[in-house]
């Protein structure tokens, strides 16, 4: 897990956050052990930011990547802030239930919950693949 901290705190200090001042950094871990790491861009225009956990996975995708065995989120201040629930179903679309996510703060507290966990009774790509 330290190199997806590393990795997802390099990622939050290029976080474009003027508005809520929330940097977040985000980086998954794909099935072939690869790193992919993204930052929140806010947009005067809200909602129309993108969540750091959703750079990481367009990342991921790009590079031809479909599978997240691990991921982890940095976020300011004292309590580690678990992904919205709209990345909670971006994960869910390429993490299995066994998937471990990390939610953590620049302070060191860390919170590791199952992707079951984080978001049960998902609705996954099995119900539409046939």
């Amino acid at each position: 897990m330290p190199d997806l901290f590393d990795a997802a705190v390099a990622a939050q200090q290029q976080s474009y956050s003027p508005y809520s001042k929330y940097a977040v950094g985000a980086a998954v871990r794909t099935a072939s052990g690869a790193v992919f790491t993204g930052c929140n861009v806010e947009n005067s225009s809200y909602p129309e930011g993108t969540c750091a956990e959703a750079g990481a996975i367009a990342a991921m995708v790009v590079a031809g990547e479909r599978e997240i065995v691990e991921a982890l989120t940095v976020t300011v201040g004292d309590i580690p802030g678990t992904p919205c629930g709209g990345c909670r179903q971006k994960l869910r679309e390429f993490a299995g239930p066994d998937a471990i996510i990390h939610a953590t703060t620049n302070g060191g507290a860390v919170l590791d919950i199952s992707m079951a966990d984080l978001l049960p009774e998902s609705f996954g790509p099995e119900f539409l693949l046939g």
